[in-house]
């Protein structure tokens, strides 16, 4: 028996340390929160702290690492190489508060569930189709001018969840957050001794589906005293915010404690931190609804700007923002959390390129000839965009994409 399980540890040992691609999230390229209760705790930030330095204290809280293990067996060292989740939390702040992560290699599409983002979501004890759900939209880029971070010359699409064509979406939506005077006098609140600024961070938005809610207050609770504001983000008199929202999906359920017990109901799928983790971190296929987890996000369900679907073969970039603008009293603002994230397929062999698909949208149309312009106008080059091989991105890539085209 001791001789089986010695064979069983080395070749768990050699094995693991095979692994081609790192299957958690690598990367974080960006953190731009809005304002809001977990803001400058997760992860803790300080005052004119450079923004590379937050960047990495984001990494370090969502990101995986490498854990290498040796061992000695009869004279011969084995190395054995564990990829670990951080297991920590990012939060976005109120809407439109985002962060742009990525694996360290592109995701293929599998035309399944490819990847999942993880949240902090959890059912109620009073109902299971709520409790706290705080939903973020996923983008997800394509590195199209191949400069292997996300730039101006990039493609982005929106993965298309279940509330995507429904009317009580707003895609055109737009927030301006005020920066506070943090020293200024209070005007706690005479009805919830939980509140203790109730006009702290002013914010104005273009609501077309509920006039009144066109402007409004994020007030401070007496649960998180610091700064709401993004201190490295001291210098910014407003920030202003686009994308789509979603409708409230919050009810008061009566008294807990003497506060009110709000639900916040889950929707469907496709949003980050709207149903409990998929704890088995693997995809759980057609059991979504059955199962109540979040199951992860399929590249198949990317639109356009204009909502068409598009073919993505792989995706390099992965953005997920605050899709809400939401204020639970005592509870504060609807706050989109990252816990970090999985490739459910990290050695899936890449597609080959379709030449002249400059975008990586699987088809070679009028928007890859805008996509070499593009990078033409840049001073950028890709090897996607330059399709005669020449070495260079010029307008004899855009006549060889139009030959394409015309040849079809």
């Amino acid at each position: 028996m001791k001789r089986i399980l010695l064979i069983v540890a080395i070749i768990g040992l050699a094995v693991t340390a095979s692994r081609a691609n790192h299957p958690w999230l690598t990367q974080v390229y960006d953190y731009q929160p809005a304002p809001g209760q977990f803001i400058n705790t997760l992860p803790v930030c300080s005052a004119g702290e450079p923004k590379d330095s937050v960047l990495a204290r984001c990494r370090a809280n969502i990101c995986g690492y490498a854990d290498t293990t040796t061992a000695t067996v009869r004279g011969q060292t084995y190395t054995r190489i564990d990829t670990v989740w951080a297991q920590s939390m990012v939060s976005l702040g109120g809407y439109g508060g985002y962060i742009i992560v990525g694996f360290d290699h592109p995701v293929v599409n599998m035309h399944t569930y490819d990847f999942e983002i993880w949240g902090n979501a959890f059912a109620s004890e009073r109902t299971a189709v709520g409790g706290s759900c705080e939903p973020g939209i996923v983008m997800v880029g394509i590195d199209s001018d191949g400069d292997g971070v996300p730039s101006a010359g990039d493609r982005w699409y929106e993965l298309a969840g279940s509330e995507y064509k429904k009317p009580t979406t707003q895609h055109d939506y737009a927030i301006t957050y005020y920066q506070p005077d943090e020293n200024k006098q209070q005007t706690p609140s005479t009805s919830n001794s939980a509140l203790n600024d109730t006009s702290y961070i002013r914010w104005t938005s273009n609501e077309t589906l509920n006039p009144d809610s066109t402007s409004g207050w994020m007030s401070r609770n007496v649960y998180h005293s610091q700064p709401y504001w993004p201190l490295w983000l001291q210098d910014s008199a407003t920030l202003t915010y686009r994308g789509a929202k979603l409708p409230c999906n919050y009810i008061d359920m009566g008294n807990n404690g003497g506060n009110a017990y709000y639900v916040q109901y889950f929707y469907d799928y496709g949003y980050v931190d709207n149903l409990p983790n998929n704890t088995g971190m693997t995809s759980a296929g057609d059991e979504y609804m059955e199962r109540l987890v979040n199951p992860g996000f399929k590249i198949d369900w990317a639109v356009d700007a204009d909502g068409n679907a598009v073919n993505l073969p792989y995706i390099n970039f992965i953005k997920v923002y605050n899709c809400m603008n939401q204020y639970l009293g005592w509870l504060g603002e609807t706050s989109t959390e990252v816990a970090g994230g999985i490739d459910y397929h990290p050695d899936a062999e890449m597609p080959e390129q379709l030449t002249g698909d400059v975008n990586g949208d699987g088809e070679v149309s009028i928007a890859d000839v805008n996509a070499v312009i593009d990078i033409i106008l840049a001073g950028g080059y890709s090897t996607s965009a330059d399709v005669n091989g020449d070495g260079e991105v010029t307008i004899a890539d855009v006549n060889a994409v139009i030959d394409i085209i015309l040849a079809k």
